[in-house]
């Protein structure tokens, strides 16, 4: 039996935009995320993949509460955490880091690489929640260094000596740092050259079979989904519309969009990629700043039914973890 790490139930993340009439009674919001829920596995990476602007980064955000959610629930480990008090989700955020998208405004200048890694340590000794002695600290900050694949010789280097690919090594130090449980990529290799992007990603995996942790992982690459990821769920406008492990997503795709999606994703092989057809979406991605009551995809889908405009589709599980919101698969659950 696998055992749940991170639970997300009907999450919601709106932003509230503008305001009008008198009182400011009438509101105006983005709704980024707009009730999903997924689960994770200790263990396992789940890979969140759509186009910008879908709303994967502020899942991150919300699940790590930078953002406190409209509505809807994040459990780790059993715990709420959108009804915790501050020291309460303080100490339990312990156990949940990020590692950010931009390795290059993500690390404070005017710290050496040891600061920078050793500040989580220091402020977490400051609030009383681990004991460690300064030579503890040290003796950890090098070794994280060495860990990461960089020397621990250069600890007192600041961010500008060192190349994208570089810093964000020193990022995911920071990370680990904690000892957490659960690392919560937001797409991490999207600003790094493709040849470093691959070293990061096996340094991913490596951390990941050392120390057993869990990823969320963001991209928008599906070439890099599928080589880091044990599942992958597909976001659109804000809504998970397909969910699946990654060899069955990239053989079998069902969700109109993910086909298209997969479609556009150039193949290496000439032959292959001279013979498939591309599906060509018509139309423009809605504004996330009103609510339809049916399917957000309405306006884009080939295969688009009156039903699909008048109410959500239900999520249907065609096989076993393969699960698909959409009215062309109703009533084909297994």
């Amino acid at each position: 039996m696998t055992e749940k790490l991170l639970e997300v139930h009907n999450l919601k993340m709106h932003f509230l935009v503008g305001q009008e009439g008198l009182f400011h009674k009438k509101k105006h919001y983005i709704y980024a995320v707009d009730d999903i829920s997924f689960s994770l596995e200790k263990g396992e990476t789940l890979g969140l993949v759509g186009e910008s602007g879908c709303g994967k980064s502020t899942v991150t955000r919300a699940v790590a509460q930078l953002y406190r959610p409209t509505a809807g629930r994040v459990v780790l480990d059993g715990k709420n955490l959108v009804t915790m008090k501050k020291r309460e989700l303080f100490a339990a955020r312990r156990d949940m880091q990020m590692v950010f998208q931009d390795p290059y405004s993500s690390l404070d200048p005017r710290m050496t690489t040891a600061q920078i890694i050793s500040e989580p340590l220091l402020i977490y000794r400051k609030r009383g929640i681990i004991q460690l002695s300064n030579a503890e600290i040290n003796k950890r900050v090098e070794h994280l260094m060495e860990l990461v694949g960089l020397s621990r010789f250069f600890k007192h280097r600041y961010p500008h000596e060192f190349s994208g690919g570089q810093r964000q090594r020193i990022g995911i130090a920071r990370a680990l740092a904690l000892q957490p449980r659960l690392i919560l990529a937001d797409e991490p290799v999207s600003a790094l050259d493709v040849s470093i992007q691959a070293q990061i990603l096996n340094l991913f995996k490596d951390i990941q079979r050392e120390f057993g942790l869990s990823y969320l992982f963001i991209a928008h690459d599906l070439a890099v989904i599928k080589y880091i990821s044990d599942r992958i769920a597909v976001m659109y406008l804000g809504k998970i519309v397909e969910t699946s492990g990654y060899h069955e997503l990239y053989t079998k795709p069902l969700h109109p969009y993910t086909k298209a999606l997969l479609s556009a994703a150039p193949i290496p092989d000439p032959n292959i990629e001279r013979e498939r057809k591309r599906i060509i979406l018509s139309g423009d991605v809605p504004a996330p700043n009103c609510q339809r009551p049916g399917c957000n995809f309405y306006d884009r889908c080939p295969h688009r039914m009156t039903v699909c405009l008048e109410q959500q589709p239900p999520f249907v599980e065609i096989e076993k973890g393969h699960t698909v919101a959409c009215f062309l698969y109703a009533g084909k659950e297994t």
